[in-house]
């Protein structure tokens, strides 16, 4: 098992890279999708539209590439038999609170498609910036493996 994911490693990489970028971008405009919903009373066109909106951002971007980068970073981890190393760990924590960011966040999403407002504009901001940190601190480590 562990020759045939080592053979095609680097497609794997690539993919998990590519996936991972899909995955931040919607992260990114996630928030601010809902900062222009904000601009939209509850029940109206507008509203249904950004509604909608977050709905295909949700379910064609961000979600499967979140699934897709688990899989495939989850794979090269068993292939190349990384668990020992602590460094992964650390990414993997990491990686753990982005996920639990993503599915907050999509709780969030869907109350305000209900027409409830449980965030505030500056809030949306402030936590709009969550990813990017958190993107930071995840590449700092594979790239420098410190650990």
């Amino acid at each position: 098992m562990q020759e045939a994911i080592s053979s095609i490693y680097l497609f794997l990489k690539s993919g998990h890279v590519i996936f991972m970028v899909f995955w931040m971008a919607g992260l990114f405009m996630l928030p601010r999708q809902c900062i222009y919903m904000l601009d939209h009373e509850p029940g109206s066109a507008g509203e249904a539209k950004w509604a909608e909106r977050m709905g295909k951002l949700r379910k064609i971007i961000l979600t499967p590439s979140m699934i897709i980068v688990w899989v495939l970073g989850l794979s090269m981890a068993i292939g190349h038999n990384l668990f020992s190393q602590g460094w992964l760990h650390a990414k993997l924590a990491l990686v753990l609170v982005l996920t639990g960011y993503h599915g907050w966040l999509v709780g969030q999403t869907k109350k305000m498609a209900r027409g409830e407002r449980p965030l505030s504009e500056k809030t949306l901001r402030m936590i709009g910036e969550v990813p990017g940190i958190l993107l930071i601190l995840i590449v700092l480590l594979v790239i420098f493996q410190p650990f």
